[in-house]
């Protein structure tokens, strides 16, 4: 059976996840991208995975491909930017996926919003803006300070800013675009709340939360993500909210990531990522709960029915830290990759950037240096080892 993966550039997700389970249930594969070159450095050590160039961004392109290729059993993808793409393809190919206009109203923040308001679940004041000039106009009148402001079609954090002011509305809004044109941002009403995630799994008749994560982020006025702890359930009628917003979306079909904040008991979507969670946190989660994550979600793309109880492991904790640059310069002294046990708690330690590198300081998870990844039994155990990790840890930056 012949597995056709969209891809962008390379991630942990597919080089430590997806590929190793399509190996390990023997499916021949295809990786379709526009960045060929890079996935062959990464996957040299897979000789028998096929990479051939394509425009991913555009299904046209990605149909075409396929078709004067192999025939196809399952078009997948873990990317944020190629869900709707990948829909497309496989609804083609009349293969099991998505709802192509479910993962349209994922990647389209705008879109979400609208829906979810016109579906009457959740309405939260939006607007999109494409032209700096919009920025003081009538559409931002009676905006609701403090705003978010972030890409309408973003990921990672990525240019996402809090305002206080309609000055700093103005002014934000205008280095973005200025900066990056041809960008359309969305501007909404910052939702108070701690920040979560719920990680579902469902093949569009079963579907299974396998818990989720409490995020922590940076202060304010960016929202980085500075560390995750596992929550192996959230309350009820939290999970029962979240999930009739993604069923107002239409999400249901494989893997998905939604991030959102609960206030006052009042759980609202932030944002849903039509995948698995990635930063290697789908990593942890599969080793977390002893459950073959990856070829769960691959199966499901062949057409495969998910089991009516996963049997997952219920006794875990497990946390997450990104030490993050927090200035621009090169790295010159950082650990090394290490995996080690300590007081029964796993951890594995993997650098993000390489002595030697120098970056800017971006304001995103593109300034993380490395991940630390801890599971063990006891919350209050991982927590010990990992600060006692993280103090003997040195990371340099110079200028």
């Amino acid at each position: 059976m012949r597995l056709y993966l969209l891809a962008l550039n390379p991630t942990d997700s597919v080089t430590e996840g997806f590929l190793p389970a399509a190996v390990r249930l023997g499916l021949d594969v295809t990786i379709l991208t526009d960045q060929p070159d890079g996935h062959r450095d990464a996957y040299s050590h897979h000789q028998a995975i096929e990479i051939l160039d394509c425009d991913v961004r555009d299904f046209r392109a990605v149909v075409t491909r396929i078709s004067t290729h192999h025939r196809p059993d399952a078009v997948f993808t873990n990317s944020d930017h190629l869900q709707t793409q990948a829909a497309l393809a496989a609804h083609y190919f009349e293969l099991p996926g998505k709802d192509w206009r479910a993962a349209l109203r994922g990647k389209d923040k705008g879109e979400m919003r609208r829906h979810l308001a016109a579906a009457a679940v959740d309405t939260v004041w939006s607007v999109e803006i494409a032209d700096p000039a919009d920025l003081t106009g009538p559409l931002v009148a009676d905006a609701p300070y403090p705003c978010v402001v972030k890409p309408r079609e973003g990921v990672a954090s990525e240019d996402v800013v809090l305002v206080d002011t309609a000055e700093d509305l103005a002014a934000r809004g205008k280095e973005i675009l200025t900066r990056r044109p041809g960008l359309t941002l969305v501007v909404e009403e910052y939702l108070p709340g701690e920040l979560y995630t719920l990680e579902t799994l469902g093949d569009g008749h079963v579907r299974h939360v396998l818990g989720g994560f409490h995020t922590e982020l940076s202060p304010p006025p960016y929202f980085v993500e500075k560390r995750m702890t596992f929550v192996p359930a959230h309350p009820e009628p939290v999970v029962a909210q979240i999930l009739a917003q993604l069923d107002a979306l239409g999400v249901g079909f494989g893997a998905c990531h939604a991030e959102f904040v609960v206030h006052e008991g009042r759980a609202r979507i932030i944002e849903v990522n039509y995948r698995a969670i990635g930063d290697q946190c789908d990593l942890l989660l599969a080793q977390l709960l002893d459950l073959p994550l990856f070829e769960h979600i691959l199966r499901t793309h062949l057409g495969e029915p998910l089991p009516a109880d996963l049997d997952t492991r219920r006794d875990g904790a497990a946390r997450l830290e990104y030490p993050c640059a927090d200035r621009a310069g090169t790295l010159v002294a950082a650990p090394d990759a290490t995996e080690l046990v300590v007081d029964g708690v796993h951890l594995t330690y993997r650098p993000l950037r390489k002595p030697g590198e120098r970056h800017e300081l971006y304001r995103t998870n593109r300034d993380y240096l490395g991940v630390l990844r801890a599971t063990g039994t006891a919350l209050e155990t991982v927590d010990r080892v990992v600060a006692d990790f993280l103090a003997a840890q040195r990371w340099e930056i110079q200028p």
